[in-house]
């Protein structure tokens, strides 16, 4: 199998028959058996092709291929209709984007997976709105663990969906720094076990040593997986994704976790899908609505929630998300974020123009701000802050701190508009 992680470089993963049998027998979180039609969704490299493809045909059930190399929704509903299939798995987006625009793709299936992302409640509570009665399963395990390690079946009405309990043979432990096991609620870095685990990376000794690394619980000699996620068991024994280990930035001298963002703008009503990254130091968020949602609205909700180092300066709402090959949101294919559009009041007096026209200066941009644009929301930092004050001081004779601008953003609520 080959992954191509987060750095987009592919990576040949060895695993065992012995791994793939085991993940697709004697489970119960699908439906297997001659009865059973599944569909390909997945490209024949990728870790979910064998569910798709062995999950049916080890049962003597039938698996629908799809031509091509990468998944085509319209397809999807047609061959979905035609063939009568009973089970989909999907990334997250490609199931939220079937949900919103190709429901037909539903009409025959049991169970529908979704994974490789955090799951969107709003679509899975819209499909068991929709079709009273399927299974929806959300599934988590990267390839070097064979396809899904955990399946949570979600309940309908569930504010928060999590990845759920190991399969049959197979297991996770959340560890700290020092390799123990944290305790229910607190948040650590996921390894894996059982007969999922693959031998390792072909021809990359040394990044098999550091993610394949011993098992300190077991005496037999066996071997954990260093997966990279961060994550947490509840007291019902549920395993939460909490995002990414290795995808911390700094953001104003704070570490910041960009999955932390996303969780919070999900929790907005309107907000079916979110994505953050990171431009020109700064936080860019990305979301999908279901409706006409202000942009200030979301990041105020989002400012209620998270401390104002994880509020995104520029947020851009999106009809979708483009998609990579695998189903899954291709960053790269975002378009460059600008800061949100205000719509706020004209300068009222000449001091407050002159403060306009230095935020813009500073800022760099053409943009036409008004007295009540944040400067932060406009791609603003401690080193602009810094900038700014420097301006302010040679126009206007008046000396700030960075301490200033961040406790006063605005033209207005400038200390110089004060001291004039």
């Amino acid at each position: 199998m080959f992954t191509s992680g987060s750095t987009g470089r592919p990576k040949a993963i060895l695993s065992s028959h012995r791994n793939l049998v085991s993940t697709v027998s004697g489970q119960s979180y699908g439906r297997f058996g001659p009865g059973e039609v599944f569909l390909q969704c997945s490209p024949v490299s990728w870790d979910a092709f064998s569910l798709e493809f062995w999950g049916a045909l080890l049962h003597g059930g039938v698996t629908v291929l799809q031509p091509g190399q990468r998944p085509e929704p319209v397809l999807i509903g047609e061959l979905s209709r035609k063939h009568g299939v009973t089970m989909l798995q999907l990334s997250a987006s490609l199931f939220n984007f079937l949900v919103d625009e190709h429901p037909e793709a539903f009409e025959t299936v049991t169970v529908a997976f979704t994974g490789g992302e955090a799951a969107s409640p709003a679509h899975v509570r819209k499909l068991q709105e929709l079709k009273p009665g399927i299974r929806v399963v959300n599934g988590y395990g990267p390839a070097e663990s064979m396809g899904f390690t955990t399946t949570y079946t979600v309940e309908p009405g569930d504010a928060v969906i999590p990845v759920g309990t190991p399969l049959v043979n197979k297991a996770g432990y959340v560890l700290d720094a020092h390799l123990n096991l944290c305790p229910p609620g607190v948040t650590g870095e996921l390894y894996l076990a059982g007969d999922g685990l693959a031998h390792g990376y072909l021809g990359r000794s040394d990044l098999t040593s550091t993610r394949f690394v011993p098992n300190p619980f077991t005496t037999t000699g066996d071997r954990l997986y260093r997966t990279g996620d961060l994550a947490h068991f509840d007291r019902d024994g549920r395993l939460h994704y909490d995002g990414r280990a290795d995808d911390q930035i700094k953001i104003r001298g704070f570490r910041v976790e960009p999955g932390e963002t996303e969780m919070a703008l999900l929790t907005h009503p309107a907000v079916t899908q979110a994505v953050v990254t990171v431009h020109h130091e700064q936080l860019a968020a990305y979301v999908v609505t279901d409706g006409d949602t202000d942009s200030d609205e979301i990041r105020r909700h989002v400012a209620d929630r998270l401390p104002e180092h994880l509020v995104p300066t520029y947020l851009v709402t999106l009809e979708r998300l483009p998609l990579t090959p695998n189903g899954k949101v291709d960053k790269r294919a975002l378009p460059e974020p600008a800061a949100v559009a205000s719509l706020g009041r004209a300068p009222r007096t000449p001091l407050e123009e002159t403060l306009v026209g230095l935020f813009a200066r500073t800022l760099d941009t053409t943009a036409d701000l008004t007295i009540d644009d944040d400067f932060f929301h406009h791609g603003g930092h401690s080193l602009l802050g810094a900038r700014l004050t420097n301006h302010i001081a040679a126009a206007l004779d008046v000396r700030l701190t960075i301490r200033d601008v961040f406790q006063h953003p605005t033209p207005p609520g400038s200390p110089s508009t004060s001291n004039r």
